[in-house]
């Protein structure tokens, strides 16, 4: 079994900065990619940063020069500094990481249950 805990959300106002954690535990041999996404009301999921092992990162087009995502494997932690912070960033931020389990072949993701973030204008 794996836990997966977002924390750090919060109302900040537009133009003000967050940062968000996301701490993994459990039965783990590993953990692939850690990613955060949001998702607002009546609206889809989707993808904001992502990070694999290795350090590669990608982001979403509409946070690329504002967002910044990093880990710290130690910890299994994972961080999404926000700046610039616009209205229309106000969401549920989920943290989802892809972890190998000690005894299962398998790479299975996990979805922490999600941390507020709102912009006031």
């Amino acid at each position: 079994q794996v836990q997966v805990v977002e924390s750090g959300g919060t109302l900040v106002q537009a133009g003000g900065s967050l940062r968000l954690s996301c701490a993994v535990s459990g039965n783990i041999r590993s953990i692939k990619t850690m990613g955060w996404y949001r998702q607002a009301p009546g609206k889809q999921r989707d993808l904001v940063a992502a990070i694999t092992s290795g350090g590669s990162t990608n982001y979403a087009d509409s946070v690329k020069g504002r967002f910044a995502i990093s880990r710290d494997n130690a910890k299994n932690t994972v961080y999404l500094q926000m700046d610039s912070l616009r209205p229309e960033d106000s969401a549920v931020y989920y943290c989802n990481t892809e972890v190998k389990l000690l005894r299962d072949w398998r790479t299975l993701a996990y979805w922490g249950q999600g941390t507020q973030v709102t912009v006031s204008s």
